[in-house]
């Protein structure tokens, strides 16, 4: 029997996804699964027998990746679950800064009293005139599983799409239009685009990208989407570019107080999983993660550890071990299966930067005295007896 505990409310449609093998638990501490959505955790103390974090959602800046890995806890996150509600309003961004909808709307609400509303509209519609999509060029920085679908998206709506992405996986290249030009430099997408939207992580190489140089390098009156993270963007240059005229308009979906109320700025209270199937979706997602680790040892979309599936185990026993990615290691292991007489029939071992993870099938149950050895070589942070 698995112990979860929920940081934040999780869809019931997910958590329905739980066999009878799982329970909740309203005491943290007796959690072996963590399923959480943006309750920060960097302040926490991890319980002893917690082997798993699921964030329901992408971003996972709320949760002590480097902490977890150094305690053997996985985190998982669900990326793409979410990307068809992000992609619905990234494209609602791209229509609300061409046609001043809401600026429309806010005069016939103030208007309301008028009994000659309908003359005075057709006098006052000239004040929202906007532009349309079809035709123009869009660039999409990062095509991952939300820019595929907007890159799509946008083909149908008549736009010449290009998209830039040095690390295009095989998936999303097969998901991705025939109509979308991949270039090789995001100072092309710079150069070329009336609208940009971005949809990369947030890592220290990508952190302020849309800043000063890169818009000195756009068109004149682009308009900036920004639907990933609010520090991709030095929203100070972007709001000297909305008063120079250099920026036609800044969308984001992350509320601040550098952007909210300003001029050109088109914020939004952060609702692109907002969706009842985006928290469908992930929490699903999640719950999926969750027990096919706890289960069986293996991995998918981890975000501390490198992904790893071995199936279902069918022999007597299962172990994996959390160990620091250096020489030897494997040879290590392996002499103490010998010292114990334990006979391996199946092995795996992946790394990820400067951890690694080891996960062994063998022919008899796991001992104390096999757990004991392995525990006790130097490098290894945590062993976990999966079966």
């Amino acid at each position: 029997m698995f112990k979860y505990y929920c940081l934040n409310p999780i869809s019931q449609v997910g958590l329905e996804k739980f066999t009878d093998n799982y329970v909740k638990t309203d005491d943290v501490n007796e959690a072996e699964g963590i399923l959480v959505r943006s309750a920060a955790m960097h302040d926490m103390d991890l319980p002893e027998n917690l082997l798993a974090v699921a964030r329901a959602g992408a971003g996972v800046n709320n949760i002590p990746l480097d902490k977890c890995a150094e305690k053997g806890i996985v985190v998982f996150n669900t990326p793409g679950a979410n990307a068809n509600g992000v992609k619905e309003l990234v494209l609602a961004g791209m229509l609300l800064a061409s046609r001043d909808v809401v600026g429309g709307i806010n005069w016939v609400e103030s208007a309301k009293d008028d009994e000659n509303i309908v003359k005075t509209a057709e006098k006052e519609k000239k004040r929202f005139v906007g532009t349309e999509l079809e035709g123009k060029k869009l660039g999409i920085i990062g095509l991952g599983a939300i820019g595929v679908k907007v890159a799509n998206a946008a083909v149908h709506l008549g736009m010449e799409v290009l998209g830039y992405d040095p690390y295009l996986s095989v998936d999303a290249a097969w998901n991705l239009s025939r109509s979308v030009k991949h270039v090789l430099s995001v100072d092309e997408i710079y150069a070329e685009c009336d609208y940009i939207t971005i949809h990369v992580p947030l890592l220290d190489s990508t952190k302020g990208m849309i800043n000063k140089d890169a818009i000195t390098k756009m068109k004149d009156g682009v308009i900036l989407l920004n639907f990933a993270r609010d520090l991709l963007a030095n929203e100070a240059d972007i709001l000297e570019a909305l008063e120079s005229g250099k920026v036609r308009k800044y969308v984001t979906d992350f509320p601040n107080p550098t952007t909210a109320g300003q001029k050109g700025c088109i914020v939004i209270p952060h609702l692109g999983a907002s969706t009842e199937e985006s928290e469908d979706n992930c929490a699903k997602m999640a719950v999926k993660e969750m027990m096919s680790y706890l289960e069986n040892g293996n991995i998918k979309n981890s975000v501390n550890y490198p992904n790893c599936d071995m199936g279902v185990c069918t022999k007597a026993g299962r172990i994996a071990i959390f160990h620091k990615n250096i020489a030897n290691m494997l040879t290590q292991f392996t002499g103490c299966f010998g010292e114990c007489g334990v006979n391996i029939s199946d092995m795996t071992n992946k790394s990820r930067g400067e951890v690694a993870y080891t996960m062994l099938d063998v022919e008899t149950p796991v001992t104390d005295e096999i757990v004991a050895k392995l525990s006790a070589v130097e490098g290894v942070f945590k062993v976990r007896v999966v079966k």
